[in-house]
């Protein structure tokens, strides 16, 4: 017995963990659009009802018709026609850590004298065609926005991007330009207009993460919002 509530205190303190360190992709698969959560080279299971919506885009930036396929253990996104431009939130909910430390899958309104609490949103851009023009992308809290289209630019340039946090341009948030095989290298850092350039690393999928906490005013649920957000495109066309 006593095995089994230490065994489920640390799958709970490892839960809290991936809800706060992890991020969300996607990725294409077997000709299908997969929604990737982990960290690094980590690809986790995760429960697909937390994927909160999605949204597709042609070329022109005119919204698309897609649904989200939600499998036993992650969730796939189907556009009725191919998309240039894809979106997805996946809602973490949220965790409070208790005075021994130990984090739970609630807000502090419902654990006693909760010691820190946090709710967890996780956002993916991907542009999925050369020449895609943007949406408006008041849907993702923070968003990593290049400036020119990724797909022209190739390995080994640089890439001109702005970060926004509730559409407003966010100053101070680290970019981590191959988030899929270093997540944890910083590879730059955005100015006061919320502009920075990173280096475009891979050929194959490059992942660019950024994140973000929003601190909530006293007596909130929780003490704040973490946010992560990815942006996807490949560095080099496929060639049959």
């Amino acid at each position: 017995m006593q095995l089994s509530l230490k065994i489920a205190a640390a799958l709970a303190v490892l839960a809290s963990a991936q809800a706060n360190a992890h991020g969300l992709w996607t990725e294409q698969r077997r000709g299908n659009v997969e929604v990737v959560y982990g960290h690094g080279a980590e690809d986790n299971a995760f429960k697909a009802e937390k994927i909160k919506r999605a949204w597709a885009f042609d070329r022109a930036g005119k919204m698309i018709p897609v649904s989200v396929q939600r499998l036993a253990d992650h969730a796939r996104l189907q556009p009725l026609q191919p998309a240039a431009v894809l979106a997805v939130v996946l809602d973490n909910g949220p965790w409070s850590q208790t005075p021994d430390k130990k984090w739970v899958n609630q807000d502090r309104t419902q654990v006693r004298d909760a010691i820190a609490s946090t709710h967890s949103f996780k956002y993916s851009l991907a542009i999925e065609q050369p020449g895609a023009r943007l949406p408006k992308l008041d849907m993702l809290r923070l968003a990593i926005v290049p400036q020119s289209d990724p797909l022209a630019v190739g390995p080994g340039k640089p890439l001109q991007m702005q970060v926004l946090v509730d559409g407003k341009p966010a100053a101070g948030i680290e970019l981590y330009a191959d988030y899929r095989s270093a997540p944890d290298v910083v590879s730059a850092t955005t100015d006061q207009a919320g502009r920075a350039s990173i280096v475009v690393r891979n050929q194959g999928l490059n992942v660019i993460a950024a994140q973000a906490k929003v601190a909530l005013p006293k007596g909130s649920p929780v003490d704040q919002q973490s946010l992560f957000s990815s942006l996807t495109f490949l560095g080099q066309p496929h060639h049959e």
